[in-house]
């Protein structure tokens, strides 16, 4: 169904907007622990969670919990999510049946514990900055990846599986990025039998050493050869599949890099028209976190990758809000009957950008200025009428030693052609807001 084409049904009063103001101060908190009806909690998906000063989510944010795209039929999240558990389900099977178990409804709301200590993730990491991510207060947050859920699934037995969902994190603001997008995890496990039964006199191969040290290639517990048949192991699942969704001619390469949760740890890049581009991360669990989970006698294997970005590559989808569009001529495109059909997305009409540029001057402690509070800020009022936001340009005052910067925001309508009173009607009130919310003065 098509957005109405009136200004009022998307661009709401400034009055209605004091939320923003409310909800934001330099180092992302609430400036009061109650929202504008006066309500201490935080309501998701039927649930209340008692507001503090961590909490630092936003009512648009909110409005996407529960929308599930990667399980609305036909929708392209759900297409390449339904790719890719076909692919598992026809290649990976156990006396008949599947091996991986798919996980693709549960809650997006996880405590902090979840989130970052059962994955390693150091208290002191960046990572866990309330300037990164949606906090519902100190101890609950909305995921930032589906391996919050890696230890729940291993601890009830699990050997295998797929978790899909949507993740939530504060970022940067263009065609690409958007703080609700969707992951899909995957998870193997192998006992000793398991990992070595096609070794030719494997009799005498353990996954574990006694007294070993961690080197660049593996763990500290881990023998080299559990290690090297769980990396070819790995890689040669995750070939596959791109090798299903890209085509046989797909180049792939591989990047060493790192994860607190895993190690050895690889990120997989493809060529694709003409560039490489990264589509998962993936390596050998801790062998910690098995401990932790009750799968201590087991080795194993993991991967993330995001939905949104495959959907883009494969169906040529140019902006990442329109997997948010309720048009009807974005869905029918992807309303196939087999879906291993190709589809090509055909753009609709190229609405013509805005842009309004907005400048101010820093704080006198510049470092209380958190750009993704600001970036949060603009998607609080602006919501997806914004494309993109761009810093155009910084300066630092030569007498006074306060810094100005300058940012170019780009409002476009995905449906239709936005009005500059339109679009400036916004830009005055995220000019009010970041003022009265960010502490900058601004010079407009």
């Amino acid at each position: 169904m098509r957005l109405p084409n009136r200004p009022l049904s998307l661009l709401r009063p400034l009055q209605t907007h004091l939320y923003c103001v409310a909800a934001f101060q330099t180092s992302g908190r609430l400036l009061s622990t109650t929202d504008p009806a006066g309500q201490a909690t935080v309501e998701v998906l039927g649930h209340a969670y008692q507001r503090d000063d961590f909490t630092n989510v936003t009512s648009k944010i909110l409005a996407k919990v529960g929308r599930n795209l990667h399980n609305q039929s036909h929708h392209p999240l759900w297409l390449i999510k339904e790719r890719i558990k076909s692919h598992f389900y026809s290649l990976y099977t156990c006396r008949g049946n599947p091996l991986f178990s798919v996980h693709d409804n549960l809650s997006p709301v996880v405590t902090v514990e979840q989130n970052f200590d059962s994955l390693l993730i150091p208290p002191d990491h960046p990572s866990r900055k309330q300037g990164d991510n949606y906090y519902l207060n100190r101890e609950t947050m909305l995921r930032a990846h589906t391996s919050a859920h890696q230890r729940e699934l291993v601890r009830s037995g699990l050997d295998a599986f797929l978790v899909a969902g949507d993740v939530y994190r504060r970022d940067e603001i263009d065609t690409s990025h958007y703080p609700v997008f969707h992951q899909m995890e995957g998870v193997r496990l192998f006992s000793n039998h398991e990992l070595f039964q096609k070794v030719q006199n494997s009799e005498d191969l353990s996954l574990f050493e006694a007294g070993g040290r961690r080197t660049p290639h593996k763990q500290e517990t881990h023998s080299l050869e559990a290690v090297k048949l769980l990396e070819f192991d790995l890689k040669h699942t995750l070939t596959r599949l791109v090798t299903h969704l890209f085509g046989a001619a797909v180049d792939v390469r591989w990047v060493d890099c790192h994860f607190p949760f895993t190690h050895p740890s690889f990120e997989m890049e493809v060529r694709f028209q003409g560039d490489w581009m990264e589509v998962l991360g993936c390596g050998v669990m801790e062998q910690q976190l098995l401990n932790a989970a009750g799968a201590g006698n087991k080795v194993g294997w993991a991967f993330g990758l995001g939905l949104e970005r495959l959907a883009m590559v494969l169906y040529n989808i140019p902006d990442i809000r329109l997997f948010w569009s309720q048009d009807e001529r974005f869905l029918k495109q992807f309303q196939v009957q087999d879906i291993q059909q190709p589809v090509s997305f055909q753009p609709l009409s190229k609405y013509p950008p805005l842009h309004n540029d907005i400048s101010f001057w820093l704080p006198t402690n510049s470092q209380k200025f958190i750009e993704n509070d600001f970036y949060e800020l603009v998607r609080s009022i602006g919501g997806d009428l914004v494309e993109k936001v761009s810093l155009v340009d910084k300066f630092q005052h030569p007498r006074t030693g306060r810094w100005s910067r300058c940012y170019r925001i780009s409002y476009r309508h995905m449906e239709r052609t936005l009005t500059q009173q339109e679009a400036r009607l916004v830009h005055q009130q995220i000019e009010h807001a970041a003022e009265a919310a960010l502490g900058v003065q601004g010079r407009y």
